[in-house]
């Protein structure tokens, strides 16, 4: 869901006095400007440049790490091969800093001190913080991994394409909890070096698919036993109707910051469910949006768990 589009006054469309939304024909507006898909500079001589440009290439990506907290992240975890990290050599003394460095003497990844110019040609966005790693790419998982998880929580994405809102959304899932993320192969943002920024190194814990075709993934999901709640304006019900058996082993389905769903998908998911919103503004971005019903997934599953209830 791009947004949780609110009907404009007068326009005759949207919720019922009751709240909940009528359904409308075609998909919803919402005004939210697509985002660049990948921005980055040109490189220098003998420069790798990482292979995911705007989330177009055939694989996931995230082999180029920018950030400090993400590199640090990457460190840590140590769930995939470091090959170098490159740093400014006009840093600050800062304990993230010395953490970066240790961490990657530990495992003996080999840390180059560069100058500005040249961080920047190595770097792929303009907010590297002053440091760049490179890695093996993120292992790509099957949705049978993902929903062989007890009780999965799991996004589906159906064509996101601002790096800066899946990166933000990633970071808010790992929060959550999420368990693992369905992503489209095609018309969407993989993980550039935005995203592995913006996310703050939450790529490195949350197992990740790609698909052919998101209808044919909520296919296999219903196959499964997972409830599909698809996030829409549309929606026949509220958000924060849902009950414990909705939430039990549970996807959530967000659309493009554009279109929202296709109109394959809200054929396929279980359900849909708006956010109901209270102000003048029409509209919540898929990042706010995927904030507030991953938090109310927890608070829902939660709840159940202190009334001792299980279905």
């Amino acid at each position: 869901m791009s947004a949780n589009r609110k009907p404009r006054p007068g326009s005759g469309k949207g919720r019922n006095p009751s709240g909940r939304s009528k359904p409308r024909s075609g998909p919803s507006r919402t005004g939210q400007r697509r985002g660049r898909s990948g921005q980055s500079s040109r490189p220098g001589p003998g420069t790798t440049r990482y292979s995911n440009r705007g989330g177009r290439s055939r694989g996931l990506g995230g082999d180029q790490v920018e950030g400090r907290h993400a590199v640090r992240e990457l460190l840590l975890a140590g769930r995939r091969t470091v090959h170098e990290v490159f740093m400014a050599d006009d840093l600050d003394k800062a304990p993230i800093i010395d953490d970066i460095t240790e961490l990657a003497t530990e495992v003996g990844v080999p840390i180059r001190m560069v100058g500005r110019s040249r961080l920047g040609s190595e770097a792929a966005t303009t907010s590297h913080q002053g440091v760049v790693a490179r890695a093996k790419p993120l292992a790509e998982h099957t949705v049978e991994e993902l929903v062989s998880t007890p009780n999965p929580f799991l996004l589906v994405l159906d064509g996101v394409t601002d790096p800066q809102n899946l990166g933000a959304l990633l970071r808010t899932a790992e929060c959550a909890g999420v368990t693992g993320v369905i992503m489209s192969k095609h018309r969407s943002v993989h993980i550039t070096p935005i995203v592995t920024k913006t996310a703050a190194g939450a790529v490195e814990h949350l197992p990740m698919a790609l698909v052919g075709g998101i209808p044919t993934a909520l296919s296999r999901l219903s196959e499964a036993d997972v409830t599909t709640i698809g996030l829409d304006a549309r929606g026949e019900r509220h958000l924060f109707d849902l009950q414990p058996a909705d939430v039990k082993a549970v996807a959530l389905v967000l659309g493009d910051e554009g279109r929202g769903l296709s109109k394959l998908v809200t054929q396929r998911v279980d359900s849909l469910a708006a956010i109901p919103l209270q102000g003048q503004m029409n509209s919540l971005n898929v990042a706010a949006a995927s904030a507030v019903a991953c938090f109310e997934v927890v608070r829902v599953r939660e709840s159940s768990l202190g009334n001792g209830t299980t279905e």
